[in-house]
């Protein structure tokens, strides 16, 4: 099983990351995706991505947009040129209104550069989006070819509405994790119902938002196997097949053998 979003360079693992990853392995969490969230958090992915064997993404934040550099492009080539891990993504990118740790217009710009960089790069994008849907949606519109581009919106917790939107116009996947098993997540599992299991990839996010039963812990990427069997009930299929069919899936998307 692969998990798609992790964070496992985040300091809160520096006690026993190696512990963790060799919880995730022997859990049957064979590939772990670290996502870099600005400049040197992109550098720290990719330093525990080649020591732990994963596989990183270099991005900015929208949180962290306001110190995006001058020359976005150079400074993801530079990343690139100096990783022994792959580098299968950009982002996470995209627009957070809920914060607004960054004013709005600059979090816009940065986004658009970051996309117009994974075209031109043939890399897929890993896409945070909160509290932005019309702008966010506005600039795919603007910036997005489903027909040569790949996507995925990390995080996914919208509606029905906007989950057929992000799959049916712009051909992404959703990322599913922890949020799924929340007693409050049914609009959520109805989306996921709505677009079925072809669409999404499996993450947790970790250190975040653990599923239930281990929500208000620190999430860690063994608990991925919590969501998939909350996503196996809501679609009425055994779990191996959402591993199987999310494993697969992920593998295309970033790329991976």
């Amino acid at each position: 099983m692969i998990d798609t979003h992790a964070h496992v360079h985040d300091r809160q693992f520096d006690g026993d990351r190696e512990a963790t990853i060799a919880r995730a392995r022997a859990a049957g969490v064979n590939a772990i995706v670290t996502i870099g969230c600005d400049l040197s958090d992109s550098e720290r992915a990719i330093r525990t991505a080649e020591t732990y064997g994963l596989v990183a993404t270099v991005g900015i934040h929208p949180h962290e947009a306001k110190d995006a550099p001058a020359d976005i492009a150079a400074a993801f080539d530079g990343l690139r040129a100096g990783a022994a891990a792959p580098i299968v993504a950009i982002g996470e990118t995209g627009l957070d209104y809920h914060y607004n740790h960054s004013p709005a217009a600059v979090q816009r710009r940065v986004l658009r550069e970051q996309i117009a960089y994974a075209r031109a790069a043939a890399l897929p994008v890993v896409f945070h989006q909160r509290e932005a849907y019309d702008d966010f949606v506005g600039i795919l519109r603007e910036t997005w070819d489903r027909a040569t581009m790949r996507g995925v919106i990390h995080c996914f917790t919208g509606d029905t509405g906007q989950a057929r939107t992000f799959v049916d116009e712009f051909g992404m996947l959703l990322g599913i994790g922890g949020v799924v098993t929340f007693k409050t997540a049914e609009p959520l599992r109805n989306a996921v119902r709505a677009v079925g299991l072809a669409a999404i990839v499996m993450e947790t996010d970790c250190p975040y938002l653990a599923p239930i039963p281990y929500r208000g812990k620190r999430n860690e990427p063994a608990f991925v196997i919590e969501s998939a069997s909350a996503v196996a009930t809501l679609l009425g299929v055994d779990r191996t097949d959402v591993i199987a069919t999310t494993t697969t899936t992920a593998k295309r998307l970033f790329g991976l053998p």
